[in-house]
């Protein structure tokens, strides 16, 4: 993360704890010609449009306050989606049970992909139930990536 995108989170990350959101993930960056900041934002009753809405103008509140950043932006608030990364600890902690897909920055017995049941995260290590039987246990600054997997049968009985 960079120094600006973690003053950015040092500002706007209070503001959503204080609405009751949780602050998924953070991004920045150029796209097409113009800077983009994309905030993803959740809750355990999931996020609407009017969550949205109602983000975007406090956090655009504070951001014009501030000013942290030096040229002109647009700012975009939505969901993580139903495929939500795993960052923190909590995250792991939370949706233990569920099926996810987890990427490593280095080989683990050739393997950097993985996919497979999240059992939990307990002192920084990742453990994981994998579909081929076999069990993973990884810490936390080994993950590159991780997201929840999409299964209808799951998800509706949740």
């Amino acid at each position: 993360m960079s120094k600006l995108t973690e003053l950015i989170q040092s500002l706007v990350e209070p503001v959503l704890t204080e609405m009751g959101y949780e602050l998924v993930d953070l991004q920045y960056g150029r796209e097409g010609g113009r800077y983009i900041l994309r905030l993803f934002i959740d809750r355990p009753e999931g996020i609407g449009l009017d969550d949205c809405e109602k983000v975007s103008r406090a956090v655009g509140d504070i951001l014009d306050q501030e000013d942290p950043i030096p040229n002109s932006y647009y700012l975009e608030v939505s969901s993580p989606g139903l495929e939500r990364p795993l960052k923190k600890e909590t995250d792991f902690q939370r949706f233990a049970g569920r099926k996810i897909k987890l990427r490593t920055f280095a080989p683990i017995e050739g393997q950097r992909h993985f996919q497979g049941r999240l059992l939990g995260c307990r002192e920084g290590q990742v453990q994981v139930q994998l579909d081929d039987g076999r069990r993973l246990a990884v810490t936390l600054d080994q993950v590159a990536t991780a997201r929840l997997v999409f299964d209808l049968a799951e998800d509706e009985e949740a």
